[in-house]
This record gives structure tokens, C-alpha cells and sequence, in this order.
């Protein structure tokens, strides 16, 4: 039997993919920095006057906080930086920044950074926050993919684009050897955990989002990927609009991508599913030995059990595969980018319990 803290390590193989009767095209990504290219996505650009400069930079393997870090070397506070979202490390990405015009000078330490470009400065009325983009652009080189690729990679795509895309939280999110969810479930317990407060409510988003994977592999095992349940909170793709499923004449429009059901990030303001939706939920907490009361210090939200996957586009040749495509805001290349290769993409350096303790 495996013991009670190993369940809270992120594994990829524990995570059933829907793809799984497709071959896959093998391979490597991020032999180099310039296979992983990121393009942020924003919700609005800047107006061009205001009280916060923003800044479009291009960064090679370094990670948004990085930046951030050489900010606060200039003397900025943490609460006036603001980002949109986190990128990768080992890739190369672009994304916004902002700072309160009073420091926009400190901007120029940016470029101090090796591997740091800025693209462009303007400026606007707010602070850039946390979630303030549509998505991301992303352009994944695949090196040394086994023969036919391009076929298996197109069949797969083929294949999403009917019945979805798993919406799992990638490895990037349970941190380099796998255990932050770990160590979120410490603080829930009340023991210590090393870090400042920000890497703290990281580790309990980690837990958060750990549960969550288990939920939809459960889904997906049980045949529910591409279905709604008496019970759920589903979720339209097209307008956003949450209701509850009192019936299963919303199957057909689960099928057919224009619905799906959404799972809980549990925190206070969750929702609950009922009837078999809460049913199958309440038995994955309890493998865990939970209760969504344990997370009433966490706000909670709901997030799509799948993805709607865009256009796609495939290039390159066997040797190096080319995916360039768009996925919203939240959502991991990775998952994607799995169920394409067959491989464990990102999977982290998980260590023993004994090197943990």
C-alpha cells in the first residue's frame, strides 16, 4: 500500500489520457530554449497614458519572477509589480509587466538581465493584475520523434478537436520535484513550512489543484470525460455561463463541446455538486482523507473539467516537429502536448520521502 503522503505527489501516470488508443509521436521538447516559445495574450492593451508604465519583454530562460526579483532590487514593493501570469523558465516568452510611473526607470535593470529584451513601453490607468489575459500562443519545437510524427500528431489533434482537451494543472504547478501539493497539505495540518507567505498560498493552490486532477481522472476513467452528470456545475464554452445539470437532456450538448462540466478548486465560495456529480466527488476527498471544509481558508473557484482545442497548426518534419497553437488563460502545454507524444512531458525529479524529511 502506498503511504498517505506519496498520494499528494505529482505523477503523470496517474492521470489517464483520452487519446490513450492513439499512438504517439515520442520525442523531446526543450532541447533548446528556442523550442519553447510563450506569447502572452492580453485581455487589453495598454491606453498609452496613465499612472503605470507598462513594459512587453522577451525573455530566454529565466522565470517571471526573475524579473520581478530584479525589480524589488531597485526598491519596488512586491504589491506594486504587477504580471498577468507566469512563464515558462527553460523557453523563451513574452509578456507584459507594470510598474507605478514614479519607478519607471527601475525598468531599465530589466535589461541588465542576460536574456532580457524590452519590446515595448506605454503606459495605462491600472496596475496589470493576475488573470489579466486571454491566453497564451504557444510554439513547441518536438526533436527526434518517431517516423509517421506528423500522421500520429495529426490523428491525435483530429481526435481533441471532437472530444476536448483534458484540462489537468501541468507539472509546472507542483513544482520541480512534484511535492508542493505536499507541503500544502502540511499547512493544513498546522505544521511548519519553509517559505514566505506568497510561496505558502502557492503550496495551497498546489493541493487545490492536485484534488482537481484527481477528480477528472476519475471522470475520465469512469467515461464521464465528454459528459455532464445529474449534479454538475457545467459550464458553456461559448459565454461562460455556469448552471446546474437537474437532468440528462444536457448530454447531448456535453457531447457535442458546447458544455462541460466544471470540478472544484474547493474553497469557501465553491458551490457544492449534488446528486452523482457530488457522489463521485466526495469519494475522491475521502481517498484523501479530506473534506472541503478543510479549505475554508481558501476562496475556491470552479474551473472546466476540458478544453475547446482551436486551429492547430503542424509543421517541421519527424526530426523536429513543429505545434503552434492558442490555449486560454490557466491551461498547460503540457496536458496538450502529453496526449500528443505519449510521453511524460515535464514530469519532475520526484524524491523519497526520506530526502523530504
Amino acid at each position: 500500500m502506498r503511504m498517505y503522503e506519496d498520494l499528494f505527489l505529482f505523477r503523470w501516470e496517474e492521470l489517464p489520457s483520452v487519446t490513450e488508443k492513439f499512438p504517439g509521436t515520442g520525442g523531446f521538447i526543450r532541447r533548446q530554449p528556442e523550442d519553447f516559445r510563450v506569447t502572452e495574450l492580453p485581455s487589453y492593451l495598454p491606453q498609452g497614458s496613465g499612472s503605470h508604465t507598462y513594459v512587453r519583454v522577451r525573455k530566454r530562460v529565466l522565470a517571471t519572477r526573475d524579473l520581478v526579483t530584479a525589480l524589488l532590487h531597485q526598491g519596488l514593493r512586491e504589491q506594486e509589480i504587477g504580471v498577468a501570469g507566469l512563464k515558462d523558465k527553460f523557453a523563451v516568452t513574452e509578456q507584459w509587466l507594470s510598474v507605478p510611473n514614479r519607478h519607471a526607470e527601475a525598468l531599465a535593470a530589466l535589461e541588465q538581465l542576460p536574456g532580457v529584451s524590452i519590446l515595448e513601453v506605454s503606459r495605462h490607468k491600472n496596475k496589470l493584475g493576475i488573470g489579466h489575459l486571454r491566453g497564451n500562443r504557444f510554439r513547441i519545437v518536438i526533436r527526434d520523434a518517431e517516423a509517421g510524427a506528423a500522421q500520429r500528431a495529426a490523428a491525435v489533434l483530429a481526435h481533441l478537436k471532437r472530444t476536448g482537451v483534458p484540462n489537468y494543472f501541468g507539472p509546472q504547478r507542483f513544482g520541480r520535484y512534484g511535492t508542493n501539493a505536499l507541503d500544502g497539505l502540511r499547512l493544513l495540518r498546522g505544521e511548519r513550512v519553509p517559505g514566505g507567505r506568497q510561496l505558502k498560498r502557492f503550496f495551497l493552490s498546489a493541493l487545490q489543484s492536485l484534488i482537481f486532477n484527481a477528480l477528472l481522472a476519475r471522470r475520465i476513467t469512469r467515461g464521464l470525460f465528454d459528459r455532464v452528470v445529474v449534479g454538475d456545475w457545467a459550464r458553456k464554452h461559448l459565454t461562460g455561463g455556469t448552471f446546474l445539470v437537474e437532468d440528462e437532456s444536457e448530454a447531448a450538448r456535453a457531447q457535442a463541446l458546447e458544455i462541460s462540466a466544471t470540478l472544484p478548486l474547493y474553497g469557501r465560495r465553491v458551490r457544492l455538486s449534488t446528486g452523482e456529480a457530488g457522489s463521485l466527488e466526495g469519494r475522491v476527498l475521502e481517498r484523501y482523507s479530506l473534506s472541503w471544509q478543510d479549505f475554508g481558508n481558501r476562496r475556491g473557484d470552479r474551473r472546466l473539467s476540458r478544453l475547446s482545442l482551436g486551429e492547430v497548426e503542424l509543421g517541421g518534419s519527424d526530426e523536429a516537429l513543429i505545434l503552434t497553437f492558442t490555449l486560454p488563460k490557466g491551461a498547460y502545454a503540457t496536458t496538450l502536448l502529453r496526449e500528443v507524444m505519449k510521453t511524460a512531458v515535464d514530469e519532475p525529479q520526484l524524491v523519497s520521502q526520506e530526502s523530504n524529511a
